[in-house]
């Protein structure tokens, strides 16, 4: 099968690709909106970009389905600071809630549950419940036609207690459970892994390796 890309539409393709990109790790995104407001939304067209600077990249379309600027990208481009957390299975439920559209005077943080704390480096709080969250400032914003692209540097990593060992500078990947986006509304768990290291793959492992 080949299918030209030129030749189908903008909807089209983004079924394909997002059915077949996968799975992708997901951003559960902390902004503040006028008055102090803490936005909260998922993106799954997300990753890590680099490490010297730390750079994370998210996407979030232009706008919403009622035709509105998106609450994220309005949020970033008016203050240049937000906060990515990484859902696991315990919080999986409420970050898909997350997605629902509201007003922007609506919290979706505070409507689904979470709590908030403040960061460290920047005024965006973040959600407690996470395992994971890294505290971004914006590095770089691209813009085309249907979406924003955001390159947020990172200033500060918070995760769950007992999740990194600081002195390897390793996760405990067996306490470590994130979920991933997979085709239409699905969603994935992490639990079943495996390793492709070869015969002695013993030999190289660790307490903080054993899954």
């Amino acid at each position: 099968m080949s299918i030209d890309f030129t030749q189908i539409t903008a909807y089209q393709r983004y079924k394909l690709m997002a059915s077949l990109i996968v799975p992708r790790p997901i951003a559960l995104v902390t902004t503040l909106g006028p008055g102090g407001v803490l936005n909260a939304a998922p993106f799954s067209m997300f990753n890590m970009v680099g490490e010297d600077p730390p750079l994370v990249m998210i996407s979030v379309n232009r706008f919403s389905q009622q035709g509105r600027p998106k609450d994220t990208a309005a949020n970033i481009l008016a203050r240049g600071e937000f906060v990515v957390h990484l859902p696991d299975e315990a919080i999986a439920d409420q970050m898909h809630a997350c997605g629902e559209t509201h007003p922007p005077q609506v919290s979706e943080a505070e409507l689904v549950g979470f709590t908030s704390a403040p960061s460290e480096s920047i005024a965006v709080p973040r959600i407690v419940e996470a395992p994971v969250a890294f505290e971004c400032v914006l590095h770089e914003h691209l813009e085309n036609d249907s979406r924003h692209v955001f390159f947020g540097r990172v200033t500060r990593l918070h995760a769950r207690e007992g999740l990194i060992d600081t002195e390897r500078w390793r996760v405990r990947l067996q306490d470590y459970h994130p979920v991933a986006r997979f085709g239409a509304s699905f969603y994935v768990r992490t639990r079943d892994r495996f390793s492709v290291e070869g015969t002695d793959r013993e030999a190289r492992s660790t307490p903080i390796d054993e899954i």
